[in-house]
C-alpha cells in the first residue's frame, strides 16, 4: 500500500485490533450510541441482519442494479437531514423523494419488503434507517465491494421536505463538491472515494447533455473529454431540441455496465478523460484528489479499504438515537400518519 493510503487511514491502523470477520475492513468506533450487532445482543430481533441479507440476496440474484440504487438512496438520505430514513417517507405535501435532484431513485420496494418481513417476526424493533444501511452494505458486498461493519441502533426521522434537499449538480466543480462534503464532516479522501460509487449505475442524458453540446454556454463540448469518448456519448445522447424529448439512460461506467460490478475502472476512466459526469472528471483538477485517483487506479484494494471507511463515516451523519425519532412501522409513513 502506498504512502498516501497509510497517511489517509490513521483510523483503520489505530483500530486494527477490532476483531471483525474475514474480509471486513476494520474501522473506528461509531457514534457512541450505536453498537456492533445491536439487534443480536440487545433486542428480541436477534436475527435481524440475517433477515435483511436474505431479502437482499433474493433481489440481487435477478437484479444487479439494486446495489447502485441502494448506494444512491443512502447518499440521498444521509446528505440532506442525516441518516434518518427521511428519504423513504411518502408522508407530507412534498417529501424529499420528490425533489428534482432525487429523480430516478429506486430501491424503495426492497426496503418495504425487508420491513414487512421484520415486522412479522419482531414488530417495532428494527428501524428503517438501520434496514437501509444494512441492505446497502450487503448489496455492495455482493457486487464486489468490501464488507464493512454497520453499527446499528438508529431511529427514524418523522418529517421529510423536498425543500431541504440541497444535493449538488453533477456539473459542480471539485472545489464546490469538496466544500459540500466538508459541510457533512467528510474530507477530500471521503469525497474522492464515495464518488467511486459511480463505478456502477446509470444517469439520464439530461444530466450530461450540456457537457456534450453546450459546455458552460460555449456551444461546444467539454474540452476535458476524450474525443472518441465524446463521440460515443453523443451517439447515445442526442442534443435536446424539443420539450418532452426522450431522455435515455447511459451507464456511468460502461466497463461495469449491466453487470453492476464494483471495480477500480472508474478511476482509470477519469485518468483517460472518459468520466461520464463532469464532477467526476473535475477531480483531476485538484492535486489531492488527483493523487488519490492515481492510487486507486493502481490499487483496487486501496480503493476497497477506503470505500469501507468512507461508507462507515457517511452512515453516522446526524443520526437519531435513544429518545430521538421513532421506529417506524411502515417506512413510508410515520407511526402517527400510517394509514394502516
Amino acid at each position: 500500500m502506498g504512502k498516501l493510503i497509510y497517511v489517509a487511514f490513521p483510523l483503520i491502523l489505530s483500530f486494527a485490533v477490532l476483531s471483525l470477520c474475514q474480509g471486513v475492513a476494520a474501522v473506528a468506533p461509531p457514534h457512541p450510541k450505536l453498537q456492533w450487532h445491536y439487534y443480536e445482543f440487545n433486542t428480541t430481533c436477534r436475527y435481524a441482519e440475517e433477515y435483511v441479507r436474505h431479502q437482499v440476496q433474493l433481489v440481487w440474484d435477478h437484479d444487479k442494479s439494486i446495489t447502485a440504487k441502494l448506494l444512491r438512496l443512502v447518499y440521498s438520505d444521509c446528505f440532506v437531514s442525516g441518516c434518518d430514513a427521511s428519504i423513504l417517507l411518502d408522508e407530507g405535501p412534498n417529501p424529499e423523494k420528490r425533489a428534482p435532484q432525487n429523480r430516478g431513485l429506486g430501491g424503495f420496494v426492497l426496503i418495504d419488503k425487508i420491513k414487512t418481513v421484520l415486522e412479522s417476526r419482531c414488530p417495532g424493533v428494527v428501524s428503517c434507517a438501520d434496514i437501509l444501511h444494512l441492505a446497502t452494505r450487503d448489496a455492495a458486498k455482493m457486487a464486489g465491494a468490501p464488507g464493512y461493519p454497520v453499527f446499528t441502533g438508529r431511529k427514524d426521522g418523522m418529517k421529510s421536505d423536498a425543500a431541504s434537499v440541497d444535493l449538488p449538480s453533477p456539473s459542480i466543480s471539485w472545489q464546490d463538491a469538496l466544500a459540500y462534503f466538508k459541510s457533512r464532516g467528510l474530507d477530500v479522501l471521503d469525497m474522492t472515494t464515495l464518488l467511486g460509487a459511480h463505478t456502477m449505475g446509470q444517469t439520464h442524458c439530461s444530466q450530461i447533455v450540456d457537457r456534450l453540446y453546450n459546455h458552460s454556454g460555449t456551444g461546444n463540448s467539454d474540452p476535458s473529454m476524450d474525443a472518441t469518448f465524446r463521440d460515443n456519448m453523443q451517439k447515445l445522447c442526442p442534443p435536446k431540441t424539443k420539450k418532452g424529448q426522450h431522455d435515455p439512460l447511459v451507464f456511468l461506467n460502461p466497463e461495469s455496465g449491466s453487470d453492476y460490478t464494483f471495480r477500480e475502472s472508474y478511476y482509470k476512466r477519469i485518468l483517460r478523460n472518459e468520466a461520464v459526469l463532469e464532477v467526476d472528471q473535475q477531480l483531476l483538477n485538484g492535486d489531492d484528489p488527483k493523487e488519490i485517483i492515481d492510487e486507486f487506479a493502481a490499487g483496487f484494494e486501496d480503493f476497497r479499504r477506503s470505500f469501507a471507511e468512507s461508507m462507515f463515516k457517511m452512515g453516522n451523519i446526524n443520526i437519531l438515537t435513544g429518545n430521538q425519532g421513532q421506529i417506524r412501522q411502515n417506512c413510508r409513513f410515520t407511526n402517527k400518519g400510517n394509514p394502516n
